[in-house]
């Protein structure tokens, strides 16, 4: 008959067994310690250098994404405190206070009006107030239908005889200007001649015309 082993023995195997395992987690805690830390010393120099490049790799690119970060950060800064150029190297400050020096009469103080229109549909801000300065003789005195009907580009319509009426020269400002821009230049009528054909009678028209379009320019 097989003899099994003595309580004491098994007792002592367990002591054994279990102070192993302990001596392995602590030595596994330091390793782990160690390799965050960067402070450790393996004995082996092949390894050490490894870990250490490793290290300084991760600790780099940290950096580099830290810098790129902080480019792109400026960057974005500095594209909003730059100044927008909407025409002609002007801002829409410039382009208002530029088209302002050619307002008179009822129409003067909107430049800011045809400066902002004129950009939102797309329309040459000299264009659209030489056409309201040759409709409306705002360069001297504005024709009656700017003062009883705020009407700043001849258009047709109602409200005033066979003239459109509206609430406000804001309203009629935006109104020509979003005229010219869906029944001419955006069909393709985009010069003082093409757009003569079908807006004036006048053979002369964009003559005159061209004519505003130089004194708005060199103001």
């Amino acid at each position: 008959m097989k003899k099994l082993p003595s309580v004491k023995a098994i007792c002592l195997a367990l002591i054994v067994i279990c102070s192993i395992q302990l001596i392995s987690s602590i030595v596994k805690s330091i390793t782990i310690l160690s390799m965050d830390s960067a402070i450790f010393s393996t004995g082996n120099k092949l390894v050490e250098s490894i870990m250490v490049k490793n290290k300084r790799a991760s600790f780099e690119k940290i950096n580099y994404e830290d810098e790129s970060l902080r480019q792109e950060i400026e960057i974005v800064s500095l594209k909003a405190s730059s100044p927008v150029i909407v025409y002609d190297g002007m801002t829409m400050e410039e382009l208002a206070a530029k088209l302002e020096l050619s307002l008179n009469s009822d129409l003067q103080g909107y430049g800011m009006s045809f400066a902002k229109y004129s950009i939102e549909y797309g329309v040459d801000p000299y264009l659209a107030l030489a056409i309201t300065l040759h409709e409306t003789g705002c360069t001297w005195t504005c024709s009656s239908l700017v003062r009883k009907c705020n009407n700043v580009g001849g258009m047709k319509g109602s409200g005033c005889g066979s003239y459109a009426s509206f609430s406000s020269l804001e309203d009629g400002i935006e109104a020509m200007i979003r005229n010219l821009a869906n029944n001419y230049i955006n069909v393709g009528l985009t010069t003082p001649e093409t757009i003569g054909r079908k807006y004036a009678a006048s053979e002369i028209w964009p003559v005159k015309i061209e004519y505003y379009i130089n004194q708005i320019r060199n103001a």
